[in-house]
This record gives structure tokens, sequence and C-alpha cells, in this order.
């Protein structure tokens, strides 16, 4: 399975990610380990959404990360 993850930082903003390890990959944001939240511990995990393959789970975060999909996040998720 491939996850598509939406992180809450600690100023307010939300990072999205893609892996097909969650835990660990949510770990290694708590341990400052990830460049893009190093600086805005600590991070919430938020939601999560699985896939069955990693076209399906790129596709739909390159799509959270579009104008578009950041309405459908801010509307429906947060």
């Amino acid at each position: 399975m491939y996850y598509v993850y939406l992180l809450l930082c600690n100023d307010g903003q939300t990072y999205t990610g893609c892996t097909n390890d969650l835990d660990n990959r949510f770990k290694r944001h708590q341990l400052g380990q990830v460049p893009a939240t190093k600086e805005r511990l600590p991070v919430k995990l938020h939601a999560y959404f699985a896939f069955p393959n990693k076209y399906l789970a790129f596709q739909f975060e390159k799509y959270l990360k579009s104008g578009s999909g950041r309405a459908f996040t801010k509307r429906h998720l947060f």
C-alpha cells in the first residue's frame, strides 16, 4: 500500500507527502529528519489516504498540492 498523508505543523501550515511506510515516515518527521518539516516541529498526523499502487498515490498527492486540491483540503479536512 502507498499512503498520501497530511501533517499539521506547529506554524499552522500543512505538509502533504507520500510514502509506502507511513509509520516510519511519520517517525522521521517527528525526529526532525525531514528537511521540509524540521523547522516546523512538532507535527501531527491529521489525515492519510491509502492507495493500492504508487501511481494513484502520487497522482492524488499532486492533486492535493494544486489549487483545487488545497481548496478541497480546507473544505473537507480542516
